[in-house]
């Protein structure tokens, strides 16, 4: 059995606060870890909301709605992580989470299957038409015809941005038969008989289905728009499962009014509603062969639960071990524990002489140092040390005094 751990500061006392009503996986992993001040919120809250609400939290748990500003960053004096409950990191303000040497971590993969299975489901549902038969059944109207319905078998999925989605849609599509390529801004080992092609003009232009799976960046801000929607194969299908601003949506719905595109799934959206039950409007409403749904591409029982594993077990092995690996801020180090020892960590910029001064100020006071590692980013270092436990809590005053010191914590 592992060694249980004592951190410095009582257990109890630690404030743990969960938004937008993330998985009780997360909210068990801690109670049953011994952190009895755990906070769960059912929805995001609005800045002013959030400054009030983290002023004594050590811990913030949100997903893509909660934006952690400068503004909220800097009033979150006793914050040292955040972990975000989903795939992207973009709703942080990850520079002052930097300079505030606060840790911050995601859970990258673990709604990859969840995304992949609802695009080839979404890809079905189109290409088979089944919304115009739904809803004409719903009507009480028969509509039992082939016109316009093809199988997935045969055809070719073009797939923007072959990372663990895009890869993991690339394997399910091709058990069914489809023959896949796809498009990424960096050579990528492709999944079984995959493909990949040299621009994306040729992807578009080759595709029966073209599935997007990108981040949100500068680069990626409507990559698919007026100037390219034109290459895409006559009666192709658009699935948008990535994010909401990689696509032009008022050029999208002229195409498939136009008939040029014979349908899409859009899942994400440029602006979406802060709570379930807000009004919301797209250009894409009303559209037939369209499939709109409410940003729920990981939204599975499944996937919330490993994500809550994941990013609980992130967020613990940092509080109690000082571990950062995962984290978009701090850089990522692991130290094995110590006998006989009290662990410190010390995040201070990355400057010259930092780690020079740290062994000249414990050495000066005969503190003898018997664990240190040492990583750096562009913008701040980590160092934890494993320090006699005689001589922990001056080691401590100490590094508080060296020059560039964001923060110092003693762990155990």
């Amino acid at each position: 059995m592992a060694e249980k751990k004592i951190t410095s500061y009582p257990k109890e006392k630690i404030n743990i606060l969960f938004l937008e009503n993330i998985s009780d996986t997360a909210v068990k992993f801690f109670n049953e870890s011994g952190y009895a001040n755990v906070k769960k919120l059912a929805g995001a809250l609005k800045e002013e909301e959030l400054i009030k609400e983290i002023k004594n939290v050590h811990l913030l748990g949100i997903r893509s709605k909660t934006q952690l500003t400068k503004k909220v960053i800097e009033a979150a004096s006793k914050l040292q992580a955040v972990g975000c409950f989903c795939i992207g990191t973009n709703q942080v303000d990850l520079n002052t989470a930097t300079e505030h040497g606060i840790a911050v971590f995601n859970a990258p993969y673990s709604n990859t299957r969840s995304v992949a299975e609802l695009v080839i489901g979404a890809s079905i549902i189109l290409i088979r038409r089944i919304l115009d038969k739904d809803k004409a059944a719903h009507q009480g109207i028969w509509k039992k015809d082939a016109s316009g319905s093809f199988e997935l078998r045969g055809k070719t999925l073009g797939i923007i941005g072959y990372g663990n989605i895009g890869s993991q849609t690339s394997v399910l599509a091709e058990a069914l038969g489809m023959k896949v390529i796809f498009y990424d801004v960096e050579t990528k080992l492709p999944m079984g008989n995959a493909t990949q092609v040299k621009t994306l003009k040729e992807m578009l232009s080759k595709s029966d289905v073209v599935t997007l799976h990108v981040p949100e960046l500068p680069s990626t801000k409507n990559m698919i728009n007026k100037s390219n929607l034109k290459y895409f194969k006559k009666g192709s299908i658009l699935i948008n499962y990535a994010r909401g601003e990689v696509v032009e949506l008022d050029e999208l719905a002229k195409y498939l009014k136009e008939g040029h595109l014979s349908g899409a799934a859009v899942d994400v959206y440029p602006w979406e509603p802060e709570k379930n039950g807000d009004k919301f409007t797209t250009p894409l409403q009303g559209l037939s062969n369209v499939l709109l749904t409410p940003h729920i591409g990981g939204s599975t029982q499944e996937a919330q639960s490993n994500i809550g594993d994941d990013v609980s077990s992130k967020l613990f092995n940092y509080l109690e071990k000082g571990i950062t690996f995962g984290s978009h801020t701090v850089p990522a180090l692991s130290l094995p524990p110590q006998e006989g020892t009290h662990r410190i960590l010390h995040i201070h910029k990355n400057v010259p002489g930092v780690l020079s001064e740290i062994n000249t100020q414990l050495s000066g006071h005969k503190i003898n140092i018997l664990g240190q590692y040492l990583k750096t980013n562009d913008e701040i270092g980590y160092v934890v040390l494993d320090i006699d436990k005689r001589l922990s809590k001056e080691a401590v005053e100490l590094l508080k005094e060296v020059k560039g010191t964001i923060k110092v914590r003693l762990l155990y």
